[in-house]
């Protein structure tokens, strides 16, 4: 009977699918012959039926892009690197679209201990850390049962000593992949789609006005009040703007 369902289902997918594929191609062509606006509509079929991937976030924003649509060519791209961080292209393109950018907020370095640790935590994606626990576990398992049946004294004290490096590099594997994953999942970034937006000191128009920032230009998210945002820059600047200027990522 569950076998009957799994087949049913995956028959009344493959209409959509097929349908999806079609779409595909169509606003690929279209970007090829230069009508970058009937790609965007069909590319935004697709993400309207729910289907969503690094290329075709990407593939986007090359037409948003082409128009000179600022923010949404940059929140694609942002989209795009989400699920795919490590292509180039989408990196390369994305510096494009930020030069576009009426903003140049410039990034507060990282110093010390808490550069070292971040830059070495992100050299591989949370996915990674937890293959490297997979397979660290699999060193100690083996390296215990060697330690276990062994006779030798001295290849005791070896493969016991490797067992035992190989539960502290697990250790250390899962704790890496936690902490990038809640960063990862405890961090929101917004685009601010509005033209030209007021960054108040308090949620409401009564705040005072301390700056404006312009469309295509990339926010943190600290917090949520009504229709209000509280936003953090890259230079560590913040401020409240209106939900409706913004876009979530």
């Amino acid at each position: 009977m569950k076998k009957l369902f799994y087949i049913l289902l995956f028959c009344l997918s493959l209409p959509t699918v097929a349908q999806n594929e079609s779409l595909f191609d169509t606003a690929n062509n279209a970007y090829n012959k230069g009508d970058y606006q009937a790609a965007i509509s069909n590319y935004q079929k697709i993400l309207d039926q729910g289907e969503a991937s690094s290329e075709l976030y990407y593939n986007l924003a090359n037409a948003h892009y082409k128009l000179s649509h600022i923010a949404p060519s940059v929140y694609y791209y942002e989209k795009a690197l989400k699920l795919d961080p490590n292509d180039k292209d989408i990196k390369n393109n994305l510096e494009f679209a930020n030069n576009m950018v009426i903003d140049d907020i410039k990034q507060v370095p990282e110093v010390g201990i808490s550069k070292g640790f971040n830059n070495f935590v992100n050299t591989f994606s949370y996915d990674m850390w937890a293959w490297f626990a997979i397979i660290f576990s699999g060193v100690f398992g083996l390296f215990f049962i060697l330690y276990y049946f062994s006779i030798a004294p001295k290849l005791k004290r070896v493969f016991f000593g490797i067992s035992m490096l190989a539960v502290v590099l697990l250790v250390f594997s899962v704790f890496f992949g936690f902490h990038q994953k809640s960063t990862i999942e405890n961090t929101q970034f917004a685009v601010i789609f509005a033209e030209e937006a007021p960054i108040r000191s308090e949620p409401n128009l009564r705040g005072d006005e301390q700056f404006k920032l312009h469309e295509g230009t990339k926010i943190e998210v600290l917090s949520t009040y009504q229709n209000w945002v509280k936003l953090q820059l890259a230079n560590g600047d913040q401020g409240w703007i209106d939900k409706s200027s913004v876009k979530f990522l």
